[in-house]
């Protein structure tokens, strides 16, 4: 057998299938949903009427994103098990807004973030400040999202990286310009399950062809070898390293010199020039790629082994991402919103449980394609797609119609996650924009949606070269220096102020912002100052919340009147509540 690496004619065919499928599908169900939707309140919050089930699989949907269904595999292979920290964090996140946000985050009525931050503080000044908030976490996270449909169409119809980046933002426009919240709602718990059996399946299938000497060469330390004979295509001159002295097959230039047969490649370095060929036996070894960390060694079988992007300190790495995914789940503007279209606090903490079990039975699978694809298509690391190990492994691996049929399923799958995440960002920043911006109305939630949709597009365009998980991971960030205090703060502490709210939000979510932005610009020193830059929720998230209780600590006076009240609503059962009080807010204008 050997790999392809490429979309081959029945690849194209099945792989273009299954996405218009999955697409017309969601347009469809999203149609289904605009029956329902009517008002500003369906649009917005779907008429709070979202049974926990129903809420849980779209709020599955809405959060198992680009980065969790490709990103995460192909962080595993390229970096190694230190990134099975990733999905143990996103999901550990859930069980920290079961606990600290979601029945009184439901029951204060809210209709947005901004809704919460003005009700509770009494201020239009922290209003307008979490609005500018929300709009940035849901652009950044919307970017990987439209970056991840580039990668996809490319790898299974060979389509340009702008294609799929213009698809996905055109259906997410449509699907929720025509039915809001409520349209959403559907469309995403829809794609759930297409997302689950999509990489459930075929990672079940990879694992049965498993031997006791494939699962002894998962663990061993030494380079990744071909298991069957190879052919790699390399379409842009690469510098590659070889350890040991390795035979190689050459058709292209080594080093500048025209070389046509097989050859000895003694240890060091050697540049290929573009569009040469390397073939390579079963049971040798791939050699390294230069500046990519080896797949090799103690590092990458260990769960603290990289060191981080350029830093060399692999437990700030660990702990940093950790802070920000057990945080930054809870500061995340569309899953948040997706708890407003609850009954109540009750159904709130049902939804939250539901989708701790959904989302940990999803997390099982894309490490074990990470992992495999070491074993079985290392040739990846070559050609710099592990990226694409998702797509392009089962093919691989079981080759004909039937590899064909399961790399359209999985293709079908990574559609799926990016339709549904990127319409729950896309409702999250539209609602910000037209409830706290414009006149609240239907018409002006449309326009936002069609706004913030067309600047995203543009975006993405932009942001192929970086990794799509690292991406989301500097997103739970942000997030989790800017919403994850205001929260916390606000919905358990009577003495935060809105000087307080506003202090916080501007330096932990500024800081984090500038941190990231000079990580993508290739502002990389070395040692202590490129960690702290390229992770910075270990210093942003202490910092934010440091200052908003000291600031609020410094303007007691200006804590808002019926604070206690307030705070009753949000932490009384539904039950006990007082007669005659209510938790919802005024319906928006334009509501009817």
């Amino acid at each position: 057998m050997t790999a392809a690496l490429g979309p081959g004619t029945g690849t194209e065919t099945w792989g273009l299938l299954a996405v218009v499928l999955v697409t017309g599908a969601a347009l469809a169900v999203g149609a289904f949903g605009m029956r329902f939707a009517r008002t500003t309140s369906s649009f917005l919050v779907a008429s709070r009427k979202v049974p926990p089930a129903l809420n849980a699989a779209a709020i599955s949907g809405e959060y198992l994103s680009a980065a969790s269904f490709l990103g995460i595999a192909a962080l595993v292979m390229q970096f190694g098990f230190t990134m099975l920290w990733y999905p143990v964090g996103y999901t550990a996140g859930y069980l920290i807004l079961l606990l600290l946000v979601a029945a009184p985050l439901r029951r204060c009525g809210a209709y947005t973030i901004a809704d919460f931050a003005e009700g509770r503080l009494d201020s239009p000044g922290v209003r307008r400040v979490s609005m500018a908030v929300v709009v940035l976490i849901g652009t950044y996270y919307l970017l990987p999202q439209l970056s991840g449909a580039g990668i996809t169409l490319a790898a299974v119809a060979g389509t340009p990286y702008w294609f799929g980046v213009v698809v996905v933002g055109a259906v997410i426009v449509v699907n929720v310009v025509i039915g809001g919240m409520r349209s959403v709602t559907f469309s995403q718990s829809f794609l759930f399950w297409i997302k689950l059996s999509a990489i459930g399946l075929p990672a079940m299938l990879l694992v049965a062809h498993l031997s006791g000497g494939a699962l002894g060469r998962l663990w061993s330390t030494s380079a990744p070898t071909f298991s069957h004979p190879t052919v790699v295509h390399l379409s842009s001159p690469t510098k590659i390293e070889v350890a040991t002295r390795e035979p190689v097959g050459v058709r292209g230039k080594i080093d500048g010199h025209a070389v046509a047969g097989r050859m000895v490649l003694a240890r060091g370095r050697y540049e290929v020039g573009a569009g040469s060929s390397l073939s390579f036996r079963p049971g040798e070894a791939v050699p390294s790629v230069v500046g990519q960390p080896p797949a090799s060694g103690d590092g990458w079988s260990s769960p603290t082994g990289y060191p981080g992007e350029g830093s060399g300190h692999p437990l700030f790495f660990v702990y940093s991402v950790l802070l920000a995914t057990f945080l930054g789940t809870m500061g995340l503007p569309h899953i948040l919103a997706r708890f407003y279209t609850n009954r109540d606090g009750r159904d709130a903490r049902r939804t939250t449980l539901t989708v701790l079990a959904l989302i940990g039975g999803f997390y099982l699978f894309p490490p074990v394609f990470g992992a495999l694809g070491r074993l079985w298509d290392p040739s990846l690391y070559l050609t710099g797609k592990t990226g694409s190990v998702v797509l392009l492994l089962p093919r691989v691996l079981f080759g004909g119609i039937a590899g064909d049929l399961l790399g359209a399923l999985v293709a079908a799958g990574a559609f799926a996650a990016f339709l549904s995440t990127s319409s729950g960002l896309l409702v999250s920043i539209a609602g910000a924009l037209s409830h706290d911006l414009l006149a609240r109305s239907v018409r002006d939630f449309r326009l936002a949606a069609l706004l913030a949709g067309s600047v995203a597009v543009g975006l993405g365009l932009l942001v192929a070269p970086f990794n799509i998980n690292v991406l989301v991971g500097w997103a739970f960030a942000i997030a989790a220096s800017s919403f994850c205090p205001l929260l916390v703060l606000g919905i358990w502490w009577r003495r935060l102020t809105p000087p307080g709210a506003v202090a916080g939000l501007l330096t932990g979510g500024g800081l984090a912002s500038a941190a990231v932005l000079a990580t993508m610009l290739g502002v990389r020193p070395g040692g202590w100052p490129g960690a702290l830059l390229a992770q910075p929720a270990a210093w942003s998230v202490p910092l934010a919340f440091t200052t908003m209780m000291l600031v609020s600590l410094l303007t007691q006076g200006s804590v808002p009147e019926g604070v206690v009240a307030k705070m009753l609503v949000m932490h009384a059962p539904e039950r006990l509540r007082i007669a005659g009080q209510s938790p919802e807010h005024r319906p928006p204008a334009g509501d009817s």
